[in-house]
């Protein structure tokens, strides 16, 4: 247990909001971002992203595991559970593996065909060397962030056509 609690005091805390607007049709948005096997086909950095378990008919419940590979030299693996989802509206998530926290993504039709995308992450490292490392590097973990997801808004624009 005392082992367990000096793990969990080491793990850092990260907290990122992304927000994407995007010149097109809140649905053709949500149906790409939505399809998450196809991500390593347009979004950089994702390498891998295998459904283990579908969930019920809306995918909640659907356990994935997805593998980044980020601008800086490392790969990270974990697995999410969609939580709940509320169909051109929101996906919600909770992460566990190398990244342990919560995901959510956010649909808005801000104008007829233009969508604004947020998706709020918060969660913590479980890999010993990044734990050790956040004190000096934890601005390099969130540039590496923000690096991964601007890949995604632009390959999200690409697979639209935009």
């Amino acid at each position: 247990m005392i082992i367990v609690r000096l793990w969990r005091f080491f793990m850092s805390d990260y907290e990122f909001v992304t927000i994407w607007t995007i010149d097109a049709p809140l649905e053709k948005v949500w149906d790409v971002i939505e399809d998450a096997d196809a991500w390593p086909d347009w979004w950089r950095g994702v390498i891998r992203s295998v459904e283990l378990n579908p969930g019920d008919d809306e995918g909640v419940g659907s356990i994935r595991r997805t593998t980044w590979k980020s601008a800086l030299p490392y790969k990270l693996e974990f697995d999410t559970e969609i939580l709940r989802v509320e169909r051109h509206r929101l996906i919600e998530a909770r992460a566990f593996g190398e990244l342990d926290g919560h995901g959510l993504w956010r649909f808005d039709e801000i104008h007829t065909g233009q969508t604004r995308v947020r998706y709020d992450w918060t969660v913590k490292t479980t890999k010993a060397w990044m734990n050790l490392l956040a004190p000096v590097a934890r601005p390099f973990f969130r540039w590496n962030h923000d690096t991964i997801m601007s890949w995604g808004e632009y390959g999200l624009k690409r697979r639209l056509g935009i």
